[in-house]
């Protein structure tokens, strides 16, 4: 079995005399990717804070990368921890291999005199390949497509070469060609970066990469399921968590969901998942 990357230990989160979380319990390995699930307040949110080293829990522990939250510098954690978030604060014009270098310096904005090595420019310059904008190396944030600008923002996350990969809602604000563009960039991971284990947040399943492994589905701050994610992603979980009757399917390994009453019960290659 591969060591753990993330292990949060009956977690609980307070705020304001609110228990927002209760009893979390999750483990990532290396070259896991979890999917974390449930509605609008449900915790997810919170949870990701602990997994990147964002926030420290009301109790419980949470150890990321062999570190303990409460016993490491953060600020130095966070330097090999991916994060992407479609609400990336940037406000210049920088451009996309600038964008991409910025991951290197674990700011939004590129630092005053800083350069990158020639390495450094080679390793930007092939994760922008890897990503599939090739050519648009100099391309300015503001005249980014919203797709575009997900796709850098995974190579930001990469260029530090992490080995936690924190996926927040990336598909925000994407159309179809775009979302399933960049699903298949997070889904190409798994054989450009073996060793990296992911966690991507998310309320709707035909968000899910078909590379995901494992699933912790969640709601009012406690787990509804939790594991294999063929096991874990099904009819009766998702009604519980999300407290609507939904009928769950699987084709060719990428999800979908409906309201139980509207389902369509055909046979043949979608597999309703129980």
């Amino acid at each position: 079995m591969s060591h753990p990357v993330l292990e949060l230990s009956e977690v609980t989160f307070r705020r304001q005399g609110k228990e927002i979380l209760q009893g979390i319990d999750l483990t990532v390995r290396a070259g896991e990717h979890w999917a974390l699930l449930g509605p609008n307040g449900a915790g997810k949110s919170t949870i990701l804070g602990f997994c990147g080293a964002q926030a420290h829990p009301s109790s419980g522990t949470v150890d990321v990368l062999g570190h303990r939250l409460g016993r490491v510098d953060v600020h130095e954690l966070r330097r090999v921890i991916g994060h992407v978030n479609p609400r990336h604060g940037l406000q210049s014009a920088l451009s996309v291999l600038e964008v991409v270098l910025s991951g290197l310096t674990g700011t939004v904005e590129l630092p005053a005199r800083w350069e990158p090595t020639p390495e450094q420019l080679e390793r930007a310059h092939a994760l922008i390949a890897e990503v599939g904008l090739s050519g648009r190396d100099e391309r300015r944030w503001p005249t980014m497509s919203q797709g575009e600008r997900g796709r850098a923002l995974i190579a930001r996350a990469l260029i530090a070469e992490p080995r936690l990969l924190l996926l927040d809602e990336p598909s925000t604000g994407l159309d179809v060609a775009a979302r399933e563009q960049l699903l298949a960039t997070v889904g190409e991971l798994v054989r450009t970066h073996p060793e990296l284990s992911s966690v991507l947040v998310t309320h709707h399943l035909e968000e899910l990469p078909v590379t995901t492994t494992h699933a912790l589905v969640i709601a009012h701050g406690r787990v509804i399921a939790s594991g294999d994610v063929g096991a874990t992603v099904t009819s009766e979980t998702i009604t519980a968590a999300f407290e609507h009757p939904i009928r769950v399917e699987r084709e060719r390994g990428r999800w979908s969901a409906r309201s139980a009453w509207h389902a369509d019960w055909q046979d043949g290659d979608t597999e309703s998942v129980a």
